[in-house]
């Protein structure tokens, strides 16, 4: 089985695809942090250095096991090159559209 058809079952159950979705954010922002290190050519250390910080908390930042203070993120980001973007959406609507009554 692939990793494909593994993830469409769990998914399958409402709990854990409400758990999953939960974790997008965090999983997200670690994508993007690993991927703009792979790109600079950073290790975990190198990275910690130029954020001054510790190669342990870049560890966790790229793993999703922690919950990164801004400011943080602003460091680690200069440390990269890149930039940090934040914003507040509206979620969509929850609720479905009733018919109209006559």
């Amino acid at each position: 089985m692939d990793w494909a058809a593994i993830k469409k079952e769990l998914l399958s159950d409402p709990q854990t695809k409400r758990e999953y979705q939960a974790l997008a954010f965090e999983h997200e922002l670690a994508r993007s942090i690993i991927r703009r290190r792979l790109e600079k050519g950073l290790t975990q250390r190198q990275l910690a250095a130029r954020a001054g910080t510790k190669q342990p908390a870049i560890s966790r930042l790229e793993s999703g096991a922690s919950k990164p203070s801004l400011t943080l993120l602003e460091r680690v980001a200069d440390a990269l090159d890149a930039n940090v973007v934040v914003r507040i959406e509206p979620r969509p609507s929850r609720r479905r559209p009733t018919a109209s009554r006559k």
